[in-house]
């Protein structure tokens, strides 16, 4: 059996916080090899990167999520009890309310909100002259995941609603203000949330037919119980926070734009370089860092043995940075996704393996509609500029974003 290279930290929680997104890669640099053991909250863990660790982790016959997640993260980020850390037949069910709702065309009528919310603010962006594009374009998809949803979202209560999912995504990798802040979010939203299941199940608000709100507040598990009034609130939670979160991408979308502005003439009208375009912002850009799961019982994997219980985690980053799958992967080319078929266990910003049984994203379609709705108004709907800011990407903090949240000026609609 052989050995498997460990860090020879007694424990590296800090050093993972100090260096963020590559700290698996770069140890595995370190040891050449894509698997190596570690401490992080002084618990034994295994980190791995790569394709084939993409194809075990998503192995529902060797992992488990249950108790995989930090406290922390589900105390802000995911939400004690939802889909993430779930397995087996529950799983599967719950997955299936997801899944449910995804359909080619409820995507589609998510990215025409989207649109529309995006159209309807640019008046405000030309009298303005400076925008944050990070700021702005979160209250947009606030307001249009909720309409989608069927959550009733007052004018008044978008700048609250979108500060509370913001607080639960800047929360679980920080320590201090951040965190709590987003701990007090997760209180709020799943407050906020529950209310509103509720007055949907006893008929005071209606919640229409093939919406998110809809499928949640009705969902029956196995024995044909509805979903605890929190855990209904964690989900739909699910559904609303991820969609904001996009507006990560958007900055990053507007970035690649600006960084390599040859892409512009190449996306605008049309749908292939535009899908091209958004895939490679999804590789390239830093989204999740990692993702954990729990050995189920123990195995053997390359020479290397994983205990029944072990934590592990995927590198998420790095996978979509690995020079065995990603030629020349610090390089920026939407041209590699030319004729590109997929593979769930080679490009996994939002996690691997299949959409209906698996643990990846249910909203990963979603994410990617919401985006090459983005990239087209970036270049056809409205021209800008882009003046000197501090636009570097610090892989160190996790979430990323360029410190200016990407500044624009002198916004005007397109003839």
């Amino acid at each position: 059996m052989a050995s498997m290279p460990a860090d020879r930290s007694p424990d590296s929680t800090l050093a993972l916080l100090r260096e963020g997104y590559r700290f698996i890669g770069d140890r595995c640099d370190r040891y050449g090899t894509d698997i190596f053991q570690t401490r992080l909250l002084l618990e034994p863990t295994i980190c791995l990167r790569g394709r084939p660790a993409a194809a075990l982790f998503y192995d529902p016959e060797r992992f488990v999520r249950a108790g995989a997640a930090p406290k922390r993260m589900q105390r802000t980020l995911t939400g004690v009890g939802g889909v993430q850390g779930l397995d087996g037949t529950a799983h599967h069910e719950r997955k299936a309310m997801f899944m449910s709702i995804m359909t080619p065309s409820a995507v589609r009528q998510l990215g025409q909100l989207f649109d529309d919310e995006w159209r309807a603010r640019v008046p405000v962006w030309e009298r303005a002259g400076r925008v944050v594009l990070h700021d702005e374009v979160a209250p947009l998809l606030t307001r249009a995941v909720c309409a989608w949803a069927g959550v009733p979202l007052a004018d008044a209560e978008v700048p609250r609603r979108t500060a509370v999912m913001r607080s639960m995504i800047e929360g679980p990798t920080a320590f201090g203000p951040r965190h709590w802040r987003g701990r007090i979010g997760r209180r709020r939203g799943e407050r906020w949330l529950g209310e509103v299941v509720e007055r949907a199940r006893v008929g005071v608000l209606p919640a229409p037919p093939g919406s998110a709100l809809r499928a949640i507040a009705e969902h029956r598990d196995g024995q044909g119980r509805l979903l605890p009034r929190r855990i209904a609130a964690v989900e739909l939670l699910n559904v609303l926070r991820p969609t904001v979160a996009v507006d990560r991408f958007v900055v990053f979308a507007a970035l690649a734009l600006h960084d390599h502005p040859q892409w512009r003439d190449q996306v605008r009208g049309d749908d292939d370089a535009t899908e091209c375009f958004v895939q490679e912002v999804r590789r390239y850009y830093p989204f999740f860092p990692v993702a954990a799961a729990r050995v189920r019982r123990s195995f053997d994997w390359q020479g290397h043995h994983f205990p029944q219980g072990r934590r592990v985690l995927l590198d998420l980053y790095g996978t979509n940075h690995h020079e065995a799958l990603w030629p020349e992967p610090e390089r920026f080319r939407p041209e590699r996704f030319a004729g590109w078929r997929g593979d769930p266990f080679a490009l996994v910003p939002q996690g691997g393996g299949e959409h209906l049984t698996g643990h990846r994203c249910a909203g990963e379609w979603i994410t990617i509609e919401l985006l090459k709705r983005a990239v087209t108004n970036l270049t056809t709907t409205i021209r800008y500029e882009v003046p000197p800011q501090d636009l570097a990407i610090d892989l160190r903090r996790m979430p990323a974003l360029p410190p200016s949240g990407l500044v624009v000026t002198d916004v005007r609609r397109t003839a």
